[in-house]
């Protein structure tokens, strides 16, 4: 009877996601800003460009029929001038059946002109919603928690966001540091249950994230911060630094709370089986049980932080040497990949040390 359940409940996520992705892709009424779908495209002609490093781009033109989908004006059809270039960097070639959004030029009983301000996205992301939250959904029990916790993180994100905000950015590293630990304690609490096994790994990611922080924190100070580029961090209004270490604070704690409790429910569970292994033996598999993860965990957080690359080609194809290209796009990602890899290697001994001294015991309770 349980595969028939699977299966009822995977077509209950099908029917449900596309009922979602259907009310979105129709939902023009709840929109304030004029919408349009592009019924018909003239694409003019080309021509050509070359710069002063020899990259050759093109220039081009598009006349666009585009029908109104909502508002007073709704129904009637407008004439709008696109330009685009070959790379789109900076604007995009527009096709039928797109739906943009739209500024009208002058309005009257008919619109006398518009232009385009973007296109409306909302439906790709929710297809893309959709599919990662029914996915999780099959997993029952498992991944309605691992809903639930992305939730109240993403509550408190902008919680503390809008916090920083008010404050000006004078206590950012202070809000976001309290975040991550509330991040931590939501996340084992709903993964793992309220037992010995999530205080130890709540304690052990805690204990690596912030022993990296101090470590690097050190660093910095020694160094006065020589040959880091904060000036280089997009649109950023306040203090870079503190907002530069809050960020290696978020971007590094999920990895170390991977890991430590890989490392933790691995050794509880070798512990309950065999109740007289020893301190070292613990700390000997922990050390095994490390050295297994470290390395995709290293290489997840050096790509997640290091890929920048549209910008760093960018720079390259302007003329721009392999350092200045580096030191613009990705220094700052590549430190925040060395003070992150710190937390990891360093969380191998802490969770080994951990369990051994929480779990010291006759073994691991039943429902811990």
């Amino acid at each position: 009877m349980r595969w028939k359940s699977q299966i009822g409940l995977i077509l209950v996520v099908i029917l449900t996601g596309l009922l979602v992705v259907g009310l979105v892709q129709h939902d023009d009424v709840i929109y304030r800003t004029p919408l349009g779908r592009i019924e018909r495209v003239t694409n003019l002609k080309k021509v050509p460009q070359t710069d002063n490093f020899n990259n050759h781009d093109y220039r081009a033109k598009q006349r666009l029929q585009i029908k109104i989908l909502n508002g007073k004006h709704r129904g009637q059809t407008v004439s709008v001038k696109n330009e685009y270039s070959g790379s789109q960097a900076t604007d995009l070639k527009y096709r039928p059946g797109q739906t943009v959004l739209l500024h009208f030029n002058g309005t009257g009983q008919r619109v006398k002109g518009a232009t385009i301000l973007d296109l409306k996205r909302d439906v790709a992301i929710t297809i893309l919603v959709v599919i990662a939250v029914g996915l999780l959904i099959l997993m029952r029990r498992t991944g309605i928690h691992a809903i639930v916790s992305v939730l109240l993180n993403m509550v408190l994100f902008f919680i503390a966001v809008e916090i920083d905000v008010q404050e000006s950015g004078y206590a950012v590293l202070a809000i976001f540091s309290v975040v991550a630990v509330l991040f931590s304690a939501i996340t084992l609490t709903l993964v793992l249950g309220w037992n010995k096994k999530m205080m130890v790994s709540l304690l052990t990611t805690l204990a690596g994230t912030f022993s990296a922080m101090l470590i690097g924190g050190l660093v910095f100070s020694l160094t006065g911060n020589g040959g880091l580029h904060f000036e280089t961090m997009e649109y950023v209004t306040q203090n870079p630094e503190p907002l530069f270490l809050a960020e290696t604070v978020l971007g590094s704690l999920g990895a170390v709370m991977d890991e430590s409790t890989d490392i933790i429910v691995s050794l509880a569970k070798l512990r309950k089986e065999n109740p007289q292994i020893s301190m070292k033996q613990l700390w000997i598999s922990g050390r095994n049980i490390g050295k297994t993860i470290m390395g995709p965990l290293l290489n997840v957080l050096f790509m997640i932080f290091m890929a920048d690359i549209s910008m760093m080609v960018l720079y390259l194809r302007n003329g721009n040497s392999w350092q200045y290209a580096f030191e613009m796009n990705m220094q700052l990602g590549f430190v925040q990949s060395l003070i992150s890899g710190i937390g990891i290697v360093l969380t191998v001994p802490i969770a080994s040390w951990l369990t051994g001294v929480f779990f010291k015991n006759k073994g691991v309770p039943t429902n811990g």
